[in-house]
């Protein structure tokens, strides 16, 4: 991105978390900017889990700031980011293998029926959940699942993680957070997963993406912000950086270009 930038839909400003007297992040900054997928790369204790943890309201920091849309938030759990608009999707995908693929979209968020039956016998609208979940599905491009009852503990690791792509971009009205989405995943699915990222992209929600594989990330991010030591080092671009000179950037082997994305 060049010349006048819109104002971050999501941005993180001198972000410093301690654990004792382990410093995860160390005044760490981070800008979203609409319509974009971001990359966020980093070595085994780089912090970049802490920052996301940060922004998504699992941790809080101890000292600077945050601004949605410009406006300073303050996130003291995950329910507070969730409800402002910020939805993630975890490595454990926190998905609930037991029930099925209209329960999961819905977990925490379930409608129930209209008038008496809901607000009195607190009877849940389960067609009306399937009907929802079948569409967000296909408007995702997820046509592998022909069944939206089916238990998600009978699906794939794909399909899995369609599931849990789905419901963030259904209840996501600001960004989406996704953690390693195409970890432990053959070509052929890890690819479909990518594919879910740009269309969530696509669909007017900017992506932030952390991930260690660099070919997933050369491939879908429009910029790579690379985390090193608990600061963001630099953000480079797929056009402007190779894959080895991003790794050796991220890794201390090269010096980082000054921050200019």
């Amino acid at each position: 991105m060049t010349g006048s930038l819109p104002t971050p839909v999501l941005e993180a400003r001198g972000i410093t978390k301690r654990y004792g007297r382990v410093t995860a992040i160390e005044g760490s900054d981070l800008q979203l900017y609409p319509g974009e997928i971001l990359a966020v790369i980093g070595d085994n204790g780089a912090g970049k889990s802490s920052l996301i943890k940060a922004l998504s309201g699992a941790v809080i920091p101890d000292s600077g700031e945050i601004y949605l849309d410009g406006e300073r938030v303050h996130f003291r759990n995950p329910m507070d980011a969730r409800a402002a608009g910020i939805e993630t999707v975890y490595q454990t995908l926190a998905v609930a293998p037991g029930l099925d693929i209209a329960d999961n979209l819905f977990l925490g968020r379930e409608e129930r029926k209209p008038g008496v039956l809901g607000k009195v016998f607190r009877m849940l609208d389960k067609a009306h959940m399937r009907t929802e979940a079948r569409r967000h599905m296909n408007e995702l491009g997820v046509a592998t699942l022909q069944n939206i009852g089916q238990a998600v503990e009978s699906l794939s690791g794909g399909q899995r993680q369609a599931v849990a792509v789905a419901r963030s971009a259904a209840f996501g009205s600001k960004v989406v957070i996704l953690d390693e989405p195409t970890a432990a995943l053959g070509v052929k699915e890890g690819n479909r997963v990518l594919q879910l990222i740009r269309d969530v992209r696509d669909r007017g929600l900017p992506v932030i993406l952390i991930s260690h594989n660099m070919p997933h990330v050369f491939e879908v991010a429009d910029r790579i912000h690379i985390q090193r030591l608990g600061r963001r080092a630099t953000v480079i671009t797929p056009t402007s950086h190779s894959m080895s000179e991003a790794v050796a950037i991220m890794t201390g082997a090269a010096e980082p270009p000054p921050h200019a994305a």
